[in-house]
């Protein structure tokens, strides 16, 4: 399954005037996998998973990527080292088209500013990969379509697709089936499996059916900590996750 280990924790730890929302969390993702962080409300998922992008400062504790010490990092500079996230709401320029948002993001690798200004022209030369990455999420036949426009399923395709165009190492999907139907969840399960070759993806989940059916690795927080980490089946035996769950019917 997996190889090295590439984005690692010893002891997160964040407090909020006094409430320990994540508490001394150890994490090791390996290269290759699919990671799942699941657990109940208030378990401290969404809370680690900011922790890990940077969107909020430990309060103790450190991260590594590749080897390197991230834990002071900005945002911008890990998404830069290839930890590039999404999160729980559809993030796209919903007056743009498809293809344009796709365009949008590839300008990064010009290594300057979104320019929304350059002709149609400039911006155009980015036209031939934009189409590869919407093929790869099944938004072919979209790419003419304002985004606003595109259901809530599409929404979340292109936005791995814009996720995709920044060429990152290791994808962090925040909730990426959340508010979808059951086909909507279908197809964006398949979109997972399809890119997952040769990348590293870290995600939080609510549905325990995408969980067991994707996840190499699953690790299970409750108030904060590590309750039980491993494979599927190990974790779903295990009587004090199924306590934790207990009258839950989906991870929350």
């Amino acid at each position: 399954m997996a190889g090295d280990v590439v984005l690692e924790t010893e002891g997160l730890t964040k407090e909020f005037r006094g409430f320990v929302a994540v508490n001394d969390v150890s994490l090791r993702v390996h290269r290759g996998a699919i990671h799942a962080l699941i657990g109940p409300n208030g378990a401290g998922k969404t809370t680690c998973f900011n922790l890990l992008t940077k969107f909020l400062e430990p309060t103790r504790g450190t991260i590594t990527w590749q080897g390197r010490d991230i834990t002071r990092a900005k945002p911008a500079e890990v998404a830069r080292m290839g930890l590039v996230r999404s999160f729980q709401i559809s993030a796209v320029f919903p007056h743009l088209t498809v293809l344009e948002n796709v365009r949008v993001a590839l300008q990064r690798a010009r290594g300057s500013s979104y320019d929304f200004w350059r002709s149609e022209r400039v911006l155009s030369r980015f036209d031939d990969r934009a189409r590869e990455l919407l093929a790869d999420v099944h938004l072919s036949e979209y790419e003419a379509v304002p985004a606003g426009l595109l259901p809530y399923g599409r929404k979340r395709a292109l936005e791995i697709a814009t996720t995709l165009a920044l060429e990152p190492e290791m994808l962090l999907l925040d909730e990426p089936t959340a508010g979808m139907t059951h086909e909507d969840v279908e197809h964006v399960v398949a979109l997972i499996r399809r890119i997952r070759a040769g990348r590293t993806i870290l995600m939080v989940e609510h549905n325990l059916s995408v969980v067991s059916g994707l996840s190499d690795t699953i690790t299970v927080l409750t108030r904060g900590h590590v309750l039980a980490e491993g494979d599927y089946a190990t974790v779903s035996a295990n009587p004090e996750v199924r306590a934790a769950y207990l009258g839950s019917e989906e991870a929350a």
